[in-house]
């Protein structure tokens, strides 16, 4: 496994995420990696995935969000 220093990456939050601070994703991308995390637990866990894995993820929630 790979450390990633996640405190430098750059993350945007998703522009679905309300401005009551509910449901919000955040997303940053770091060579080879895209990086997923709950922006109201900035410091718990971070999901990395391939860029491949990541556009199959959006493709498959796109789906079911219909």
């Amino acid at each position: 496994m790979t450390k990633v220093n996640v405190t430098s990456a750059r993350w945007r939050k998703s522009s679905y995420s309300g401005g009551t601070g509910g449901e919000c994703v955040e997303i940053a991308s770091v060579p080879g990696l895209v990086l997923l995390r709950d922006s109201k637990d900035s410091g718990g866990p971070v999901l990395g995935l391939t860029p491949a894995a990541a556009r199959e993820l959006m493709s498959r929630l796109r789906e079911w969000s219909g």
